[in-house]
């Protein structure tokens, strides 16, 4: 197979020597308690290391993701472009285009990144998913100047590059593919679009006819489905005071709507807003028997906390920090059917993992708020249908819980 197009000062090479170990300088990190490091591969596909070779602030860096992971770090550290970077990957293994992954793409580039002869300058990301086939990993080159467009990927399994993409011809806006066949033809050379990720483009290229396509497709399915299914949430208490008009009832990544998502809540699942009333119960002021949604004029619903003795405070009254606290429980106890992510309708439910990207995870809450909370996001991620990703500038308060994959980004 031909190597992805170098550019060592823009763009560095893709090769598996870019990518420290987790435990390099830049990227230490605290391991959950009374876990057996010898694992056997997860029946659901999910990503467990973000690759950052060259984003933003980030040189090198491989960040190890479990099922509760926090990304601890001062300000400036790279958490919140950390938590960029994944949700750009969850939107290009939707198929989602470039542009659409990454609406700001000189911000990707690393700030020393120098231009090569031809004026480029660029990124380089990618990720480790596991599961039933093993470890696959992908690695994604992508031009940011002087256009924007992928120059060259790669998805490899035990040691084996099964797809390998770069681009030759500067004046087509397609890149050179390659992938593992293992038949008559060893190697299957085809254009792929340069604004897709060709990972996600493989289920409709590859026949499957020999052993080796069929490898091929299920490593790439399984980088899918492990990618997709993310709701990056940054709950915004400003937009959830006021009454809001009923729609989908699913939940946006400002949770504005969450009265909405509250109605259809009430009404369609008991036990899981039985888990809610009582998660609010145990971390907000005062009793709470009830936490209901109800109309409010015409086409509109709003949300309020039922005391139980008559008194029903509407959340006007609330602190942010019991906003913040009753969205992120609601968005850990719902599913993506509630939320509103791109689940791959074609898997089925129990083979789906939903990834919750939340940057400033404790922002606003008291410290009552922020151990119900860890409580909660351990129970509800050790169960496997849900993982969290969680940005927060000192993980201190998250010492000795079970479960906990504590990242430590160096500002360095």
């Amino acid at each position: 197979m031909t190597p992805l197009l170098p550019s060592p000062s823009s763009v560095p090479s893709p090769g598996p020597a870019s990518v420290p170990s987790p435990a390099s300088p830049s990227a230490a990190f605290t391991a959950p308690s009374g876990k057996d490091a010898t694992q056997r591969h997860p029946d659901r596909p999910c990503v467990t290391e973000l690759l950052l070779s060259a984003f933003a602030g980030h040189r090198n860096v491989g960040l190890p993701l479990g099922p509760f992971t926090l990304l601890a770090g001062a300000s400036g550290s790279g958490k919140t472009s950390a938590l960029r970077a994944y949700e750009a990957l969850a939107r290009l293994g939707g198929g989602a285009e470039l542009w659409e992954a990454f609406p700001e793409p000189d911000a990707c580039v690393p700030e020393r990144a120098r231009a090569d002869a031809q004026r480029r300058r660029g990124f380089r990301i990618g990720c480790t998913a596991d599961g039933p086939e093993g470890p696959v990993r992908l690695e994604v080159a992508v031009q940011a100047e002087p256009e924007l467009r992928i120059v060259g990927e790669r998805l490899t399994a035990d040691g084996a590059v099964l797809l390998e993409t770069a681009l030759r011809d500067p004046g087509r806006r397609t890149v050179q593919a390659a992938w593992h066949t293992a038949g008559s033809t060893p190697v299957t050379r085809a254009p792929l679009p340069d604004d897709r990720l060709g990972t996600a483009l493989l289920p409709l290229r590859v026949a499957g006819k020999t052993p080796g396509q069929r490898r091929v497709l299920a490593a790439a399915e399984q980088m899918v489905v492990a990618l997709r299914s993310v709701f990056a949430c940054d709950p915004r208490p400003d937009r959830m005071r006021d009454p809001v008009p009923l729609g989908s009832g699913r939940l946006l990544g400002g949770c504005g709507n969450l009265a909405d998502v509250l109605w259809r809540t009430q009404a369609e699942c008991a036990i899981r807003y039985g888990l809610l009333v009582s998660a609010v119960r145990a971390a907000c002021a005062g009793p709470v028997a009830g936490l209901r949604a109800e109309p409010y004029g015409a086409g509109l619903v709003r949300a309020l906390l039922d005391r139980g003795d008559g008194v029903r405070t509407d959340l006007v009254r609330l602190g942010d920090g019991e906003l913040r606290y009753v969205a992120l429980a609601l968005v850990l106890l719902t599913g993506p059917g509630v939320l509103e992510v791109d689940a791959p309708g074609e898997v089925p439910a129990a083979l789906q993992t939903l990834t919750v990207l939340a940057d400033g995870l404790d922002r606003g809450l008291d410290p009552l708020q922020r151990a119900e909370l860890l409580r909660l996001a351990a129970r509800m991620c050790e169960r496997g249908h849900i993982r969290l990703v969680g940005a927060v500038s000192d993980a201190s308060w998250a010492a000795g819980v079970g479960g906990v994959t504590v990242v430590h980004l160096d500002r360095d």
